[in-house]
């Protein structure tokens, strides 16, 4: 029996971190006390300009830092925490899977920023992160927005990896036409970890084409987690908690140990 490939495909903040990337240490760096302060800024910047919210953080994280350089943001993956479980769960699950058959695959689809998880601990877990980013100069240093990742343009990294067209700049082979048999990925073979509205899109993407959604929560953030589950956009609700035995990991091997017996049946055609 040949291997089956699954995909693990997580927002970042909130999902395997408990709140946002640039709210551990760079934000403060920049002289506020109360990072929901910046937040204000960035949305009193987006109604005023008609400017994507995503954008104005990106602009507003450089006017306030013009001095800001790809190492800066690298470093300040240093600072992320990660909910319980996370630093050994990549491990766990892919030995479960390869005790299952199934080759595990592990994607970041997040409106933060790519350098920022790059420069954690757990980077290196993953194929493939799909995240905001800068264009450099030749010293480092931010020239300009190169990539926007923003709620619904989420979608298109999940046909990417559907296809095995990671290259976010190879546009034609992502838009060719290929039959479902030459997948590398196949949208039934995904599992989705959110945690808010701005995962919906993708949510729905996944759970229409016969995939599995997961709405992660932490303290205070349940209610939201299981509106999405009421919503019908997730098919499971669970505590951001990765660790060993944990709820998710159940879930998780149950839908490897599901894989692993559809991909047998699939020898008797």
């Amino acid at each position: 029996m040949k291997n089956a490939k699954l995909a693990l495909i997580y927002d970042f903040d909130k999902t395997l971190s408990p709140k946002d990337m640039q709210e551990f240490h760079y934000i403060r760096s920049l002289g506020y006390e109360n990072p929901v302060d910046f937040w204000k800024e960035c949305d009193t910047f987006s109604k005023k300009h008609n400017c994507d919210g995503i954008l104005s953080y990106m602009y507003l994280m450089v006017m306030k830092n013009r001095d800001l350089t790809r190492k800066q943001l690298i470093e300040e993956g240093k600072y992320i925490e990660l909910y319980k479980g996370v630093s050994t769960w990549f491990r766990r699950i892919n030995e479960y899977g390869k005790k299952h058959h199934i080759d595990v695959e592990h994607y970041v689809i997040s409106s933060g920023l790519t350098d920022i998880i790059s420069g954690t601990s757990i980077a290196d877990e993953f194929k493939k992160i799909y995240a905001c980013t800068y264009a450099y100069d030749s010293n480092g240093k931010v020239l300009w927005p190169s990539r926007v990742v923003n709620y619904t343009m989420k979608t298109q990294y999940l046909f990417r990896i559907n296809k095995g067209v990671l290259a976010e700049t190879n546009d034609e082979d992502l838009n060719s036409s290929t039959p479902e048999t030459e997948k590398y990925i196949p949208i039934t073979n995904m599992i989705y970890f959110g945690d808010g509205s701005t995962d919906v899109p993708s949510m729905k993407v996944v759970q229409q084409n016969g995939g599995v959604t997961i709405a992660v929560f932490g303290d205070g953030s349940q209610a939201k987690a299981e509106q999405l589950y009421a919503d019908k956009r997730a098919n499971f609700v669970v505590k951001a908690d990765y660790s060993k035995g944990s709820k998710v990991e159940k879930i998780v091997q149950g839908i490897i140990d599901s894989l692993e017996t559809r991909n047998k049946l699939e020898d008797y055609r």
